[in-house]
């Protein structure tokens, strides 16, 4: 089901996934509708005729988003859906599922009739995963993917839960986890992208696991992001 998160923008949140190890990730994406009636999905869950009837409802899907190269699972069912529709993805996924057609690479593909409504920072320089961060104008919101993360308490089990208390994927507030922060080897280029992201005037800050943040959302960017920080 779409819930509406502000001007031009809802959210639908899909099945619990299982990747590596046997940790359950829940999911979440987001539509953007551009001022022409276009929709941008981004960070697309599973494709069911409800969700599907909703987002034809609200315009045309030109763009269908994989904002890093882990969140790719269920974008093919949605290119098959909407075979109009061109994919972007950040370095790296186009290797990993050469199945999906990709229009171009985020960061260095020019993304067509964005300006002015939708801003993108591609955070490089992490073994993982390259993300990239996306802001949203009309409503002022931030969209993270793995970059940020909290999961509820009782989320993980047994010797899961000790790692993912060790990851900070359980911490007290929304954190970049532990894996990603090893995992930065330039991290010149890492603080270059968190300088823009922090230019951003955000307001409302959307993470693909953990609960959104709706208010302040430059300040709570400021304080998740002071480990690394310019």
């Amino acid at each position: 089901m779409l819930t509406k998160f502000g001007p031009d923008i809802w959210i639908a949140d899909g099945p619990v996934v299982t990747a590596a190890a046997g940790f359950h990730y829940p999911t979440r994406m987001a539509v953007l509708r551009l001022r022409n009636g276009d929709l941008v999905l981004w960070s697309p869950v599973a494709l069911g005729p409800e969700l599907r009837a909703q987002i034809e409802a609200l315009g045309k899907v030109r763009y269908l988003i994989a904002p890093n190269s882990l969140h790719h699972t269920f974008l093919a069912d949605w290119h098959r859906a909407f075979p109009q529709a061109q994919v972007f993805a950040p370095p790296g996924l186009r290797e990993k599922r050469p199945d999906i057609t990709i229009a171009g690479e985020i960061g260095t593909a020019m993304l067509p009739g964005w300006d002015g409504e939708i801003d993108v920072v591609v955070v490089r320089g992490n073994q993982i995963t390259t993300e990239a961060v996306f802001f949203h104008r009309a409503s002022r919101t931030a969209l993270f993917t793995d970059l940020l993360q909290q999961f509820p308490p009782g989320w993980f089990t047994g010797w899961r839960a000790i790692l993912a208390r060790l990851d900070l994927m359980t911490a007290p507030e929304p954190s970049v986890p532990r894996k990603f922060r090893l995992a930065f080897t330039d991290r010149a280029a890492a603080r270059a992208a968190i300088r823009q992201i922090l230019e951003w005037p955000t307001e409302k800050v959307l993470m693909a696991h953990g609960a959104p943040v709706t208010a302040q959302g430059q300040a709570f960017l400021r304080h998740a992001l002071r480990w690394l920080r310019p």
